[in-house]
């Protein structure tokens, strides 16, 4: 397999945050009168990582050290909320920087607005998000991940052990990332445990690979979510089902049209200490890495499927996880033909105190492709830092 040169620069983009629907429980408030709140919360980290590559092709079999950021990046939110009569108006912006410059560029840590919204709520009839934030289709199955403050899978493959931006924890080897896009969403209230989000979002071009035609979308994108919370025996279970629907067209009448759809799932039950989470995904037409086609490859109508395993148990002020996720592809990826990914990991999160963590972890990503064995790749990487929020 080829290294993949968009990815290094698409990096700054693909990670979610703590704070996917709402400000960090930390959150420092700094104004809070007349009905009006102001606050601010951010997360900070850094790990030393080793990583071992094997691939096929001798000239990229080598153990690569790096100090850089783990499957979170580090960002600064600030978070507004006005009540006005009836209604509760809100706002939230983030902003991500990565800590590794270029090697070719000098200080590169271009500042990337993830989310920059608006809400307007209301307890009898719900919420209406209008802005930019993550996506509905697979937002769970990545918010809930027992490895979202560590670190992850970091393919050679895919040009993520040099890179300059984050690692891809557990995207691409159980779920797509539900890449930040403009949307107009609609949320219900919590209904006994119940709450359907059903939003549309700006489309992508699928298909736009003539050069005497255009994509073209007559349609939104559109995503949905249901969750479901519940107690039952003792445990507490969380519950969802997302999805996604597009139709890209081209003005060339010999391009097909492709129509993406996905569906993702899962569920996670906590009793005492004890953690379990299994979710999954399939899809059609769609990146198995990120939902809204960075990179712009052609999509074609082939399938990919995955799903992840998870269970940790948490004792005083430590966190042991264990993890497993794969994703199949019929030739959707980036590397332009069908292949599996697997991740395997393990990792120890230690409390100091509620806002300082510190992380261990090992982890495991093997490549392997359907056509070719030159697609192969077995990459192993050990990685200590420290996570700060507030």
């Amino acid at each position: 397999m080829h290294n993949n040169k968009n990815f290094p620069r698409l990096l700054p983009v693909f990670i979610v945050s703590l704070a996917l629907s709402s400000a960090a429980e930390a959150e420092i408030v700094l104004y809070d009168k007349d009905e009006t709140t102001f606050s601010t919360d951010g997360y900070v980290n850094a790990f030393y990582v080793n990583s071992d590559v094997d691939r096929a092709g001798e000239q990229y079999d080598r153990r690569q050290a790096r100090v850089k950021m783990g499957f979170l990046p580090n960002y600064l939110g600030f978070n507004m909320g006005k009540q006005v009569d009836d209604l509760k108006l809100g706002a939230r912006a983030s902003f991500w920087v990565t800590i590794n410059d270029s090697e070719t560029n000098g200080t590169d840590t271009a500042i990337d607005v993830r989310q920059f919204y608006g809400t307007v709520a209301n307890p009898g009839w719900g919420e209406v998000l209008i802005g930019k934030d993550f996506g509905l289709f697979a937002r769970s199955n990545i918010l809930l991940d027992e490895l979202l403050a560590g670190y992850g899978q970091v393919s050679d493959s895919l040009g993520l052990v040099d890179g300059g931006g984050v690692s891809f924890g557990n995207i691409g080897s159980g779920y797509p990332y539900p890449f930040p896009t403009s949307q107009i969403t609609y949320r219900t209230p919590v209904m006994e445990g119940l709450r359907v989000a059903v939003g549309i979002m700006d489309p992508v071009d699928t298909n736009d690979s003539s050069p005497l035609g255009k994509a073209y979308q007559k349609n939104p994108r559109t995503e949905s979510e249901i969750t479901y919370q519940f107690d039952v025996g003792g445990a507490k279970i969380y519950s969802w089902l997302n999805g996604t629907y597009q139709t890209s067209d081209n003005t060339d009448s010999s391009v097909e049209s492709v129509t993406s759809k996905g569906l993702g799932y899962g569920v996670q039950a906590k009793m005492g200490g004890l953690s379990l989470t299994g979710s999954g995904f399939q899809a059609k037409g769609i990146n198995p890495f990120f939902t809204n086609n960075a990179g712009e490859a052609t999509l074609r109508n082939v399938d990919s499927n995955g799903y992840l395993l998870q269970g940790s148990y948490k004792l005083g002020k430590n966190r042991l996880a264990l993890s497993y996720g794969k994703t199949k592809d019929d030739g959707n990826g980036v590397v332009g033909s069908g292949a599996d990914y697997e991740t395997r990991g393990i990792a120890l999160f230690h409390d100091i105190n509620d806002n300082l963590k510190l992380v261990a972890e090992y982890n495991q990503f093997q490549i392997e492709g359907h056509d070719s064995d030159a697609q192969n790749e077995d990459t192993d990487t050990f990685a200590v830092g420290a996570v700060l929020t507030w």
